[in-house]
């Protein structure tokens, strides 16, 4: 069970940053846990507006035509995790899991889920009751989706990872999108509750019930 291991996992907390920027910083991670220099890394950020694109993308998952992205200042990236077409921005909490499957029996199935429930968990210090979705990937509550999952696996090396709607003004940009090829409306912890969530404490929050899981004291 991924809970009963102690892992030396180290964390980084890149701040806002742009999102090529925290993909290079995460390659030079990946390449520290695949030498055995770090078992693992937990990497956090909050990126400029950004639409990436998934393995799995289509180009009709994006609603609008190029110039109205241009004139909103957002980028489009392709990336290599699995999935489809997402957006990320200011309100938003990225995480990224840089996990030696050897560690978790590589199981990549129970992997993806112990993600979801982490996700689960870390909405229920909120009051939030949130779920599984069957067929689905993520965490949902009702059925609006507030945390989406993507990852990448190379050498039994997990990388990329969660992003978690915090702030409520990170919604306007789904509107653009068809979030992971879906006719789908995304919501926020600060939707949901009704009331300002200060970033710096979802993060905190967020790497207690991290902690909490692994057991990390």
């Amino acid at each position: 069970m991924l809970n009963s291991l102690k892992l030396n996992c180290q964390i980084f907390d890149l701040g806002r940053v742009d999102f090529s920027y925290a993909c290079d910083f995460q390659k030079e991670i990946f390449y520290k846990v695949k030498n055995h220099l770090i078992d693992s890394a937990l990497i956090l950020s909050e990126f400029d507006p950004v639409i990436t694109l998934g393995r799995l993308s289509k180009e009709e998952e994006i609603k609008v035509p190029a110039q109205e992205l241009q004139k909103r200042k957002i980028k489009i990236i392709p990336t290599d995790r699995a999935g489809k077409t997402t957006y990320h921005g200011p309100g938003q909490l990225v995480v990224y899991f840089i996990f030696d499957l050897n560690f978790f029996q590589k199981d990549l199935y129970n992997f993806l889920r112990w993600l979801e429930k982490l996700g689960i968990s870390f909405l229920g210090k909120f009051g939030i009751l949130a779920t599984f979705k069957a067929g689905f990937r993520g965490v949902w509550v009702e059925d609006k989706k507030i945390i989406s999952i993507g990852i990448a696996v190379k050498s039994w090396i997990t990388y990329h990872g969660m992003s978690i709607n915090v702030k409520e003004e990170v919604l306007d940009n789904f509107s653009l999108i068809y979030p992971c090829g879906m006719d789908i409306e995304m919501t926020s912890i600060e939707s949901i509750l009704k009331k300002d969530i200060p970033f710096f404490k979802a993060k905190e929050v967020f790497l207690s019930c991290f902690k909490e899981e692994v057991g990390d004291d």
